[in-house]
């Protein structure tokens, strides 16, 4: 039997640690996971802070961050060292990993074309504004990047196929789609530390509602804050608690909300952004469901991250979203934009929560973070050098 070969990935990607949303973490158990089967794997990122270093090993990945300086733009950046770097490091790789979206996707493809490596795409979801001019021509320049880098690329991976069948960015290649799960794992949650967060945060027993990821317009934070009116009437006092950044630099949702966040400010927490897993998997322990309201959503890691922690998940019905619940059976859809569904959603799973509830096993069985790392390892493994 031939022994797995051993292979020098290059990852391409915008940003990476300490940068943290959900396409970070993702690309961070992926590349710990091939470094732990014995895989060389470089990360090309950004410098997005001054005071990181530009170059160091994280758990085994050796992370280059380009700085010299990046210049803004809407969420992302332009990074002028970026063509040496990476003509240097594709030459040096077996096969390159684009995780888009990404505004250097046209060069890496172009670079790795007269190298002679081949391009693995990795979609995190269609990128898509706020209105405005500005934004429009962001959002079509992006595109036309990725797809020059899509027709030369000879596999892009999906999270789902619902997800691809309605991607403005897969549709047109989907014959090289190859669908794979995200790479999730979670601690198990400490029952103390779980109903110490309850009692702090519920001191009078009322449910808790989970809100796990950035306040930001596309996940419509606002529609979960007024779902309360209906979710009032039959749960008084019910508190919201939203994990992550809330006041984000590049969007103006924390202000355009503000109305709606001090008219139930009393039954509202934000914590902030937790970085510890184990936190998280106490935070969604301590939860009775989280929900999850946005406009459009890829997958959302967190919901099979609250689901392995044994809470039920209220999602809006978007392609790629709602996989998670309609492959787990744990929780519930709810039509996208109505608050009124949303919180009448949210009271029909708190009414019914045990019949939402499915093992750690069951979870674990659905998205199995070891099948996601041998799938992604086989696609290397065929179009490396």
């Amino acid at each position: 039997m031939t022994a797995p070969k051993k292979l020098k990935i290059l990852i391409c990607l915008l940003y990476y640690l300490p940068h943290r949303t959900g396409m970070q973490l993702y690309i961070q158990r992926i590349s710990e996971a091939f470094v732990a089967h014995g895989h060389e794997v470089t990360v090309l990122c950004v410098r997005h802070q001054p005071d990181l270093p530009s170059q160091e090993m994280v758990s085994g990945v050796k992370v280059i961050r380009l700085w010299s300086p990046p210049i803004p733009i809407s969420r992302g950046m332009i990074m002028p060292a970026y063509p040496y770097s990476a003509f240097k490091h594709i030459r040096n790789a077996d096969v390159v990993s684009v995780h888009t979206p990404m505004l250097e996707t046209a060069l890496i493809g172009f670079l790795a074309r007269i190298l002679g490596r081949k391009v693995i795409i990795t979609h995190h979801g269609d990128l898509l504004l706020p209105k405005g001019l500005s934004n429009r021509i962001i959002q079509g320049t992006m595109f036309f990047f990725y797809r020059l880098l899509a027709m030369q690329a000879p596999r892009l991976v999906a999270y789902t196929q619902d997800y691809a069948d309605h991607s403005y960015y897969l549709r047109p290649f989907l014959n090289k789609v190859k669908v794979i799960h995200p790479p999730i794992t979670m601690p198990t949650p400490n029952p103390e530390n779980a109903q110490k967060l309850r009692a702090e945060w519920s001191p009078d027993g009322a449910p808790i509602i989970g809100y796990a990821g950035r306040f930001v317009q596309e996940k419509r934070p606002d529609l979960l804050i007024q779902s309360l009116e209906i979710i009032n009437k039959k749960y008084p006092n019910t508190r919201i608690v939203f994990a992550g950044e809330y006041n984000i630099p590049y969007e103006n949702t924390w202000e355009m909300y503000q109305h709606v966040v001090e008219k139930y400010r009393d039954q509202l927490i934000f914590l902030g952004l937790h970085k510890d897993m184990q936190f998280m998997a106490d935070f969604f322990s301590a939860c009775d469901v989280l929900a999850l309201t946005s406009d459009s959503e890829c997958f959302a890691l967190v919901q099979v991250e609250a689901m392995l922690s044994g809470t039920p998940v209220v999602m809006t019905d978007t392609p790629g979203g709602r996989v998670p619940v309609t492959k787990t059976g744990m929780g519930a859809l709810t039509p996208v934009g109505d608050y009124v569904k949303i919180g009448e959603t949210i009271v029909r799973v708190l009414d019914n929560r045990e019949n939402f509830v499915r093992s750690r096993d069951e979870i674990e069985t659905v998205f199995s973070f070891e099948e996601t790392v041998a799938q992604y390892e086989a696609v290397f493994e065929e179009f490396a050098r």
